[in-house]
């Protein structure tokens, strides 16, 4: 297959938050398709239990200082990278401090989720698809795995669409079990406006946008849709299908598969 020019939207990237199946994959699912020589971006919010020091993260003064407005007020952007030693495999942290960096990941330090995580989304979405316009790289794919990154194909077929960086992107989303308890609350949808992305686009959807309801919308603007684990949740899986979705069935050997995914996803010419 010719080679490609792959985004990684991720949620949590292991090491540097703690093991999970999703930050499993955050890490290797890069660092597969670069030790087979695609050419790769990698993305994950600076959640505020990241070890900066560490983790040797350092910011990138030429993509920060952008500010971005989400529901009229002003958010400073910051933009940090690191490297995965063992993997080789850079990372682009999107930072802020109201949202990332004085905040735990999805639930604060009594579990409870943050009543903001639908800006927060928002913040993550649009601050990694401008920093992507910033660097002046076009992916050929997108592949987002986490909720944090479940508005990246709503924003790719709408408020980016005429962008020369993603004219002809193609999105992937993985899907894994539920890992957000509340939802995003009434606020979600005036959020989540920007250009042509309008909240009245989302009036398909329950009231209450939860996880299942943010799964559905990658789904419906995603271009393919990979089961990451065994035990995805059913009901997703079955929305996929009946939207006749290009699919990729959980499979631990995930790798190969997964480049002959792409391809169907966005096949050579």
């Amino acid at each position: 297959m010719a080679k490609k020019k792959i985004l990684f939207i991720n949620q949590e990237i292991s090491p540097y938050v703690p093991d999970t199946e999703l930050s499993v994959m955050g890490r290797e699912l890069p660092r597969a398709m670069q030790e087979r020589d695609h050419e790769i971006r990698t993305f994950m919010p600076k959640w505020g239990n990241i070890n900066e020091r560490r983790g040797q993260l350092h910011e990138v003064i030429r993509l920060s200082g952008m500010n971005l407005i989400i529901n009229d007020t002003d958010h400073p952007l910051i933009i940090k990278v690191a490297s995965i030693q063992q993997t080789r495999v850079q990372v682009y942290f999107i930072d802020n401090d109201d949202y990332f960096s004085k905040r735990q990941m999805t639930a604060d330090e009594k579990g409870i989720d943050y009543p903001d995580n639908g800006e927060r989304t928002v913040f993550f979405a649009r601050g990694v698809l401008e920093t992507v316009k910033k660097l002046r790289w076009v992916p050929d794919i997108i592949h987002c795995q986490g909720w944090m990154s479940a508005v990246i194909p709503f924003y790719i077929k709408t408020a980016y669409s005429d962008e020369p960086s993603f004219a002809d992107t193609k999105v992937v989303t993985s899907l894994f079990e539920k890992n957000l308890n509340s939802d995003l609350g009434p606020g979600f949808r005036q959020s989540v406006e920007y250009r042509d992305a309008k909240g009245s686009m989302l009036s398909a959807y329950d009231d209450k946008f939860d996880f299942d309801e943010l799964g559905k919308l990658a789904i419906d603007y995603s271009d393919g849709i990979m089961l990451a684990q065994k035990d995805v949740n059913p009901m997703l899986a079955e929305y996929a299908k009946e939207k006749g979705k290009p699919l990729l069935p959980f499979n631990e050997d995930w790798a190969d598969g997964l480049e002959e995914f792409y391809d169907t996803v966005y096949p050579d010419v």
